[in-house]
């Protein structure tokens, strides 16, 4: 009895040292270039999938850190005070700045209003998505063309029946965990 405890014991000592010299000797082997693109791609690829749904299911907000104007002037804004929001099948466009100067009560305009002849287009080799509707408001009517990639960024310019056009520059987030802020309709 003596004899088989020692050499199970002994088994389980060779094994131990074994497995201690093994993970000695092992070395950490750091992903070469074509692994880290691999997974970069996977990554990107999960999130298009998770992007594509939100689109489809019209529940977003692109909050814009920039605006732009036609002549190409862009400027840093308040992402809490400038989106566009769509929540089917309604849809807000809201310009603002912290001078609470404007219509809207908060530095600018405020347009709410229905959306419609909503579409995505989907980009499988870029992973891109890019969404087109019009929004009917009290101010006027506005046609959408929004590009999002799948990092989240996103860019949507706005045309109206005037010769202006506005692009908003940001990244998407869903509905419920956008922290916007909307101010009064503009009349």
């Amino acid at each position: 009895m003596k004899t088989i405890n020692k050499s199970i014991a002994g088994l389980l000592l060779l094994i131990g040292l074994t497995v201690i010299s093994l993970y000695g000797y092992s070395q950490d082997v750091k992903p070469d270039k074509k692994s880290k693109k691999e997974a970069k791609r996977a990554e990107m690829e999960y999130n298009f999938r998770i992007l594509d749904s939100l689109l489809y299911n019209g529940r977003y907000v692109l909050e814009a850190d920039y605006l732009q104007d036609k002549y190409g002037t862009r400027v840093y804004v308040a992402s809490t005070l400038n989106f566009i929001r769509v929540d089917m099948p309604k849809g807000v466009l809201q310009t603002g700045s912290d001078s609470r100067l404007g219509s809207n009560g908060v530095g600018g305009v405020t347009a709410e209003g229905t959306v419609g002849d909503y579409k995505i287009s989907r980009n499988l080799k870029n992973l891109t998505c890019t969404v087109t509707f019009n929004l009917l408001t009290n101010i006027g009517s506005f046609n959408i063309l929004m590009t999002v990639s799948a990092d989240n960024n996103a860019t949507a310019t706005i045309s109206g029946t005037t010769s202006g056009r506005l692009t908003w520059d940001g990244h998407l987030k869903t509905v419920n965990k956008s922290r916007v802020f909307k101010g009064q309709n503009s009349i």
